[in-house]
């Protein structure tokens, strides 16, 4: 296998619902030898145990294993170096060039296979938080800034009068509020305006690369990190 290029390219956060991790799950594995190939893509990576970091349920010294049940999951993190190593354990004499990430996040995750009440009533919640919770903000906003004072006042210049009741100002102004606000996130129920991610999702996906920056981070700090 001398003179055998195998280029890897490591994901940053990898999911997983087995205990078992291979090499095929946490990265892109390209090489010129099929036969290098494959056993490169059948290397196990890791293997989760109850002595691994458990998020969302019980330690794992509580006698029930950490991912039974929903909403429970395991994190560890494994360097790239761990996985080279491994890697020219399987196959000696190959030459491996690494183009992706440093450290994985690897993440094993249980999700329900029928979706209950409780999730559904879950959902129902956030959506009314959310709801009631932006009109509150909206409301508060334009109390703080006076919007009625200068509805008046504008429809006092324009008019030359006083306004008697709901006028036309504050009927254009609510609708351009909700216009602005489908445009500002670029979604119509279901359906997207354009093909650019939205604010939230870039949001979350700025939150996320924060959290496996950290995790990687306090892996390191506390000498958890799967190394070579």
């Amino acid at each position: 296998m001398a003179n055998v290029t195998v280029y890897l390219k490591c994901d940053r956060n990898v999911e997983s619902q087995n205990g078992d991790i291979f090499l095929k799950d946490i990265a892109t594995i390209q090489c010129a030898d099929q036969q290098v190939l494959a056993k490169c893509k059948a290397i196990k990576v890791h293997h989760f145990t109850e002595s691994d970091q458990a998020q969302g349920g019980k330690s794992s010294g509580s006698g029930k294993k950490p991912w039974a049940g929903g909403g429970h999951q395991q994190r560890t993190v494994v360097s790239v170096l761990k996985v080279i190593s491994l890697m020219e354990e399987t196959c000696p004499g190959i030459t491996v060039q690494s183009v992706g990430e440093t450290d994985v996040v690897l993440e094993r995750v249980s999700v329900p296979k029928y979706k209950g009440g409780k999730l559904w009533c879950k959902v129902a919640l956030v959506c009314l938080v959310s709801f009631f919770g932006t009109g509150f903000t909206i409301m508060a906003f334009h109390n703080d800034v006076g919007i009625n004072e200068v509805f008046t006042e504008i429809y006092r210049i324009a008019m030359g009068r006083e306004p008697g009741g709901l006028n036309v100002l504050e009927v254009a102004y609510s609708l351009g509020l909700a216009l602005g606000i489908i445009v500002f996130f670029n979604h119509i129920g279901g359906r997207r305006i354009t093909k650019d991610p939205t604010p939230i999702e870039v949001s979350m996906r700025n939150y996320e690369e924060d959290v496996n920056k950290a995790l990687v981070d306090t892996a390191g700090r506390e000498g958890k990190e799967v190394d070579a």
